[in-house]
């Protein structure tokens, strides 16, 4: 079988090309000098270094020419690799702003979150203290209704004589009219239904008040004033007797009442 030839490549090609034309140029310089030696018997000085020194220049660029046109291709590529470390550069950059702004956006909703919930806060704690208002006031109401109860209320303002303003009164203390069949003959026996009726024992008015100055607790105007006067022995019959029949049978058993 035949051998394996190696094709030899461009390269060596261009190598054995310079080689073979340095050779060609040497023996050239040789022959030249062999000349110069037989005509005039000495060759001229140098000659086979002459032609030495003409040869290696011509192996040397051929030689160099690979190298610098690899270098010129490695140039594009050098350029490209800094064009793709200034596109991660920025891409980075841009990452990282996004990074941020994603981080302002959620420190501002926290601040807003936390302002919601201080509002909210504030608003709770008011209605708290409305509530809690509100409602001492109607423990406080609710603890002046017994009091309230417990006191008659206002007789309305009556007009007549005083026997007509005694008789609307009645229904004012919890009375029914029939206790005026008592009260009438109490206080004809002991003032005639007089308002200026006085006794030499200190007692005045309707209803014999002793002294008259107690009457003074129902109203400023109690010596000349009817409604003023009976107010007050009404409500002297229902703190003492409970009604004016009550008064009327304690009278009739001891001469007072």
């Amino acid at each position: 079988m035949p051998r394996h030839r190696t094709i030899p490549s461009n390269r060596s090609k261009a190598i054995a090309l310079v080689a073979a034309g340095a050779f060609a140029v040497t023996g050239a310089a040789a022959a030249a000098a062999a000349t110069w030696t037989h005509e005039s018997g000495q060759a001229p000085a140098g000659a086979a270094q002459a032609a030495a020194v003409i040869a290696r220049p011509a192996i040397i660029s051929h030689v160099a020419r690979p190298q610098a046109t690899r270098q010129a291709a490695q140039a594009p590529q050098a350029v490209s690799l800094a064009v793709r470390a200034f596109q991660i550069k920025a891409t980075q950059d841009t990452h990282a702003a996004a990074r941020w702004q994603h981080a302002q956006h959620q420190a501002e909703q926290r601040v807003e979150a936390a302002r919601a919930a201080a509002a909210s806060a504030q608003s709770q704690a008011a209605q708290s203290q409305a509530a809690q208002s509100q409602a001492a006031q109607s423990q406080a109401a609710q603890a002046e209704q017994p009091q309230q109860a417990t006191t008659p209320a206002a007789p309305s303002v009556a007009s007549g004589s005083p026997e007509q303003i005694a008789q609307a009164m009645l229904r004012s203390f919890g009375w029914s009219a029939g206790q005026f069949s008592c009260l009438y003959p109490l206080w004809e026996h002991e003032s005639g239904w007089s308002v200026t009726a006085a006794n030499p024992d200190g007692a005045y008015g309707i209803p014999q008040a002793l002294p008259g100055a107690k009457m003074a607790s129902a109203g400023p105007n109690w010596q000349t004033n009817a409604t003023t006067q009976i107010r007050w022995g009404l409500e002297y019959i229902k703190a003492m007797y409970g009604s004016p029949c009550g008064a009327w049978g304690h009278e009739q058993a001891t001469g007072w009442y």
